[in-house]
C-alpha cells in the first residue's frame, strides 16, 4: 500500500451512551461523578455529563490501529485534550499522515464535536512491516 503525506485516515465517528460512560468508568475504575451523574456535573459548571478523556484516547487509538491493521505496529501515541465532548453527540475521530520516512509513518489525530471543533488532538507513530 502506498503511503503519502496528507493521506487521511478513514473516519471512525463513535456515539457514545451514558451506559458507556458507566462501563468504562467501572472497565478503568474512574468514577469521578462528572461522567455519570448529571446533577453532580451541572453542579460544577459543567453542561452535563462529559466523556473520559482516556474513552476518547482510546477511540482515537482505534482509529490508527483500525487504519494499520496487520501492516505494522503502533510505536509512539499522546493526546492532548482541548475541550469536553458529551454523551448523545457523535465523536468523530480523524487523522492524516505527516511525515514517510521509509517505513517509518507519522501521524496527527484528533477527534471532533459534532459542531466540528476538536476537542482533542495528538500525535501517533507506526512502524510499517513491524
Amino acid at each position: 500500500m502506498n503511503i503519502e503525506v496528507g493521506q487521511e485516515l478513514p473516519e471512525l465517528v463513535k456515539h457514545p451512551t451514558t451506559r458507556q460512560l458507566v462501563q468504562y468508568a467501572g472497565a478503568q475504575g474512574d468514577f469521578y461523578e462528572i461522567h455519570y451523574d448529571q446533577a453532580y456535573a451541572q453542579s460544577v459548571a459543567l453542561p452535563g455529563v462529559i466523556l473520559h478523556g482516556l474513552l476518547k484516547a482510546a477511540f482515537l487509538g482505534q482509529l490508527v490501529t483500525d487504519w494499520l491493521g496487520d501492516r505494522g505496529t503502533l510505536k509512539t501515541f499522546e493526546v492532548s485534550y482541548r475541550g469536553i465532548d458529551r454523551p448523545g453527540h457523535p465523536y468523530r475521530c480523524r487523522g492524516r499522515v505527516t511525515r514517510v520516512d521509509g517505513d517509518e509513518v507519522e501521524l496527527e489525530v484528533w477527534g471532533e464535536d459534532d459542531s466540528g471543533k476538536r476537542t482533542t488532538v495528538g500525535a501517533a507513530t507506526v512502524q510499517l512491516g513491524a
